[in-house]
């Protein structure tokens, strides 16, 4: 959400916005909104001014005064009701308009309507090569006993899987080293909830918009996230942050839900893109200063980076282009890993900036040094995701005789050992 201060001064900057994210958006329709808003909202502060006054002249008005003074009171108490039902009504028409603005992107990100606009900014890493036949990590599994899929689609439908024996170990060392790693930088570690309210989806802006690829319990009035980012944010809706905590460092851990509509034709084999995935994520609420966000996008990034090299996986660092970035995102860069069986990088991290307009939605504030109220500024990037990231290692560290080599980071999550 973006301030309306903001928006009424700078209309073009904000239509601009829009379209190079490839959003429809009435800038026209929100002006004249808030026009209307303002309007109504000075016409019931001047009416009920005026309320308090009548109400004090009639402790000493004589009787016919009194008689005027009821009368007049009673034609005000009509012009109040209805002025604030007009003004709840244009309020909840600005609302759904300004939570469908988007962010102004970083003057940085490539103009594209998609990700084919994105550019490489770094390359790490160097792919594997093999003496013998690599197979893909669906075929190595179900020849190792290490997945089931044919049989988790008949419990769950398409893109279900069933992780089994010494992949589900391997699952858990990835995530106990992503936490301990973060541990280490200060983060703080929270298994947070994936059933969350309305509230907590409009609050990061998954909501209104993104409700197709969301699952919805209309039973109890929930859904089922689709990453710990949802439950972070709204840990601290509606807070006043105290300056001296910021930055507030989170590491949260949670299985994550998503529909994945709209993805039929892309890779779907086997553990790449499915329904429900376990995840860390990084998450940072910090002051509003352009420069303070710019160095936790670094250090969120370089987290993440670490995570890769320290597996020793090959990946490629990209500028994500505005229409690939998203509603809320200022800046994003997606971090793709190297698949052999693909040939190619798959996105396995994604890193966003989002300055305040998150907070804005979800109302985490804070008072600044000189006691000035600030919507805070959030930030977030994965720092595991499986089974997708479990797929990469298995493929890029496969042997002739179906084995996979451990990377040593991980050895001592399984008991040293260097092969399973």
């Amino acid at each position: 959400m973006l301030d309306r201060r903001f928006i009424r001064e700078n209309p073009d900057v904000v239509r601009e916005a829009a379209r190079v994210k490839g959003v429809d958006l009435d800038v026209d329709g929100i002006l004249a909104l808030d026009r209307s808003v303002r309007s109504l909202q000075h016409a019931l502060d001047t009416a009920q001014r005026e309320r308090r006054e009548l109400a004090s002249a009639f402790k000493t008005a004589d009787p016919a005064g009194r008689e005027r003074l009821r009368e007049r009171s009673g034609a005000l108490d009509t012009q109040l009701r209805e002025t604030r039902d007009e003004l709840e009504t244009a309020g909840e028409r600005l609302r759904d308009l300004l939570l469908r603005t988007p962010n102004i992107p970083w003057s940085g990100a490539p103009v594209g309507a998609d990700e084919s606009a994105n550019t490489v900014i770094r390359v790490w890493g160097e792919r594997p090569t093999f003496d013998f036949t690599p197979i893909d990590h669906v075929e190595l599994a179900e020849k190792r006993g290490w997945a089931e899929f044919e049989r988790a689609r008949n419990v769950s439908g398409e893109r279900a899987y069933a992780l089994a024996g010494q992949l589900v170990l391997l699952e858990r060392a990835v995530h106990s080293y992503a936490l301990d790693l973060l541990a280490h930088r200060d983060f703080r570690l929270v298994s947070v909830p994936s059933l969350v309210k309305r509230e907590a989806l409009v609050g990061t802006g998954f909501l209104p918009g993104h409700g197709e690829e969301i699952y919805e319990l209309p039973a109890d009035e929930l859904f089922l996230a689709g990453t710990a980012e949802v439950a972070l944010v709204g840990l601290h809706a509606g807070e006043m942050l105290s300056l001296r905590d910021l930055p507030l460092r989170y590491a949260g851990i949670s299985p994550c839900f998503r529909r994945e509509v709209g993805s039929a034709g892309r890779d779907v084999r086997g553990l790449l893109r499915v329904h429900q995935f376990e995840k860390v994520e990084q998450f940072v609420i910090c002051e509003a200063d352009e420069e303070q966000s710019a160095r936790w996008h670094a250090e969120l990034l370089d987290t993440a980076e670490t995570v890769l090299q320290s597996l020793g996986l090959a990946y490629e660092v990209v500028e994500c282009a505005t229409g690939d970035m998203g509603l809320g995102k200022f800046r994003m860069n997606d971090i793709n890993t190297w698949f052999p069986s693909l040939e190619r990088f798959r996105e396995t991290h994604s890193c966003s900036t989002l300055h305040d307009w998150q907070a804005r939605r979800a109302n985490i504030r804070y008072k600044d040094a000189e006691g000035r109220v600030r919507f805070a500024h959030t930030l977030n990037n994965t720092a595991v995701a499986t089974p997708r990231l479990l797929a990469a290692i298995l493929e890029n560290f496969q042997t002739a005789d179906h084995h996979v080599r451990i990377p040593k980071v991980l050895r001592p999550y399984l008991g040293d050992r260097e092969l399973i």
